[in-house]
């Protein structure tokens, strides 16, 4: 009741002209004397905030919810930027980046030019790195600790990590590496069951059965307490007896697992309770020892529907705040095509194993999984192992393999699939989800780079599709292939056909429509922009050729050759960096083959980094829409001196 009667009180001392709290703060040193009712008030402005924004903008929504009292008490004890906060993942720093100097600025978030929903070192001093996938946090903190000690500097190091970055390797990588005096170092897990699903493998099911027990410490001191009080001889029981309580600990604490590596574990509190993460954080601050605070929290909290579905609330796009359903009807994507498809396979294919590294609602796998349980194997935050575990299941042909993993996730797999799956020619198919721009997800999710590393790979086949139909017969298609492949497919609309399966031959392309003078290749989707490209030429007198390879590697070399012997300009698109990408893999072709006549204009990325925003707004910066391409290539004949020249056709240069 007096509680209430607090916050009312607080809530009739705001201005008159009604300025929300958050107005009130500029920087985190501006709540640092505020009463721990006026904190509470705020805690709920911000779920507001933050639910009100991501039901505009999309975002990851139930991971913020659930963190905001956390983030609150660490700006409250400790002084951002002197000391460095690490968001592992840090797709649940929301309320981090509200309370420091970005509130005005929030409801950009994810737009072009507008608010990361990752942390930004461009975008604030409080954001220290770019941080968009789990595992990072702790090793990244160590590193600066050890480097801060080397400087003889005091300031404090702080790792935020979820539970669900207990199953990655680099983060146990870096807990084995931990000096047991590091000072002023403090990790925090924010213990809310999962990730983004439920977390899986058997570190979980330690921890599960240690950590998630709220009477841990209690049950320690209170054996402590007794021995204490018994009269005469209770400070001699209670330090021989020492051996005793601290086994009895071990039974039902964490401490057993975490303290062999020079942790202090303590926990687990209360991640909602903003006095007592505050008074526990204020006695912990100055710890002699590496310390690592446990606490509690509820997934989604402050909104009923993400609270209970935190999963399918984790990351969405913009809803109605009423109904939590999706503003967009939701439309049939390369990922849902990937999902249903698989599912036809592991009918017809009885030995068929699908991985996913914590990806399995993202990449649509979840039906498989409901149908085949026993060949669905999602192995955690583990990208590397997802590889090297599907090369031992495929090994002298027993089974068939596909691991579904984003693009950007694949860059830590690299040496994983060149030495346990090319070098052995073990025929796994690697589905590359999110291939391209990634556009609302920003720089550390573009899978922009990937054909790059792939291209080189030894035995392995690469292949995209332009549309679902032929993601799906390819899918098909690979089940019958002796060596490794990847298809890579972005995260788009696609059509659903019901067209039959048609056999695809490895290496093979398609001329989908038969021009003259230009030849346009477009990779995957972007043969949407080509077709686009050839209806704004036809006013100009030219009926453009169209050609989907398919096949990036090997490539249809054949009807290459007589499509660039018989047109005057050869010109690509592609979402990818052109040095390394497709572009590159076409001039090397052109000169290969002594082709010297052909104009030649290559659309995609500069080496640059890609920033968040639309697809529409970041392929007009990169001067890949329609108006821009078809400009370059009229300005190309407008000069018939114009002999053979690999040419990269640059965008607006507006990124980092």
């Amino acid at each position: 009741m007096i509680l209430i009667i607090l916050k009312q009180l607080l809530l009739r001392s705001q201005p008159k002209t009604k300025m929300s709290l958050l107005e009130h703060i500029n920087t985190p040193k501006d709540i640092k004397q505020w009463p721990i009712e006026q904190l509470e008030l705020l805690a709920e402005e911000i779920r507001k905030k933050i639910i009100n924004t991501v039901a505009s903008t999309g975002g990851h929504l139930a991971s913020n919810l659930g963190a905001v009292e956390l983030i609150l008490a660490l700006h409250y004890v400790f002084d951002s930027p002197d000391d460095l906060f690490f968001f592992d993942t840090s797709h649940q720093s929301y309320t981090h980046k509200l309370l420091t100097g970005r509130n005005k600025k929030f409801q950009s978030l994810r737009q072009n030019h507008g608010i990361c929903g990752f942390s930004h070192p461009k975008e604030s001093v409080h954001d220290h790195v770019f941080a968009g996938h789990a595992g990072t946090a702790f090793s990244t903190s160590l590193g600066a600790a050890i480097a801060r000690d080397s400087l003889d500097e005091k300031n404090h190091i702080l790792s935020i990590l979820g539970d669900g970055s207990l199953t990655c390797g680099l983060t146990l990588e870096a807990l084995n590496q931990i000096p047991k005096n590091l000072k002023n170092f403090l990790l925090i897990l924010n213990d809310n069951k999962m990730a983004i699903s439920k977390n899986v493998g058997n570190i979980t099911n330690v921890l599960s059965r240690l950590i998630n027990n709220p009477a841990t410490n209690k049950l320690y001191m209170e054996i402590i307490g007794i021995l204490e009080k018994v009269p005469a001889v209770g400070d001699f029981l209670a330090k021989s007896g020492k051996k005793v309580t601290d086994f009895l600990k071990h039974l039902v604490s964490p401490a057993s697992f975490f303290e062999p590596f020079g942790l202090s574990y303590i926990g687990p509190i209360d991640g909602h309770d903003i006095k007592k993460l505050i008074d526990t954080l204020i006695k912990l601050k100055n710890h002699p020892k590496p310390i690592l605070l446990h606490i509690l929290t509820t997934k989604g909290k402050g909104m009923t529907k993400a609270a209970e579905n935190p999963t399918p609330y984790h990351g969405v796009k913009p809803f109605h705040i009423d109904s939590g359903i999706a503003i967009e009807k939701e439309s049939i994507t390369f990922p849902k095509i990937f999902g249903q498809t698989i599912v036809e396979l592991g009918r017809s294919h009885l030995n068929l194993a699908v991985i996913t590294p914590a990806m399995v609602e993202g990449s649509h796998i979840s039906l498989f999984q409901e149908n085949f349980p026993q060949r669905c194997f999602d192995v955690g935050i583990a990208e590397g192992h997802s590889i090297t575990f599907a090369s031992g299941l495929a090994l002298k042909r027993k089974m068939k393999v596909i691991v579904s993993i984003y693009a950007s996730f694949l860059q830590r797999a690299l040496d994983n699939v060149f030495h346990d799956i090319c070098l052995q020619n073990i025929p796994i198919t690697i589905a590359i989800d999110r291939s391209g721009i990634n556009a609302p997800d920003g720089a550390t999710h573009h899978g922009i780079y990937d054909l790059a590393f792939l291209a080189a790979m030894p035995n392995l086949i690469l292949a995209q599709p332009r549309n679902g139909h032929v993601l799906k017969e390819l899918l098909y298609a690979s089940m019958k292939w002796t060596s490794p492949s990847a298809i890579r497919y972005p995260n788009q609309p696609t059509e659903q056909s019901s067209l039959p399966i048609a056999s695809r031959s490895v290496g093979l392309g398609e001329v989908l429509i038969q021009g003259t003078k230009v030849l346009l290749i477009g990779i995957g989707s972007s043969l949407d922009i080509a077709f686009e490209v050839r209806q704004l030429l036809k006013p100009h007198g030219f009926d453009a050729t169209i050609f989907d390879p398919i096949f990036i590697k090997p490539l249809d070399e054949n009807t290459l050759k007589a499509l660039c012997a018989s047109h005057d300009a050869v010109i690509t698109i592609e979402e990818h960096v052109m040095q390394f990408g497709f572009a590159s893999i076409l001039d090397s072709f052109l000169i290969r083959n002594n082709f010297f006549s052909p104009k030649i204009l290559h659309f995609g990325i500069e080496d640059i980094i890609v920033e968040h925003g639309s697809l529409k707004d970041i392929r007009k910066e990169l001067g890949l829409d329609p108006e821009h391409i078809t400009q370059a290539i009229l300005n190309l004949f407008k000069d018939e001196k114009n002999d053979f020249r690999p040419f990269s056709q640059q965008g607006k240069k507006t990124f980092l």
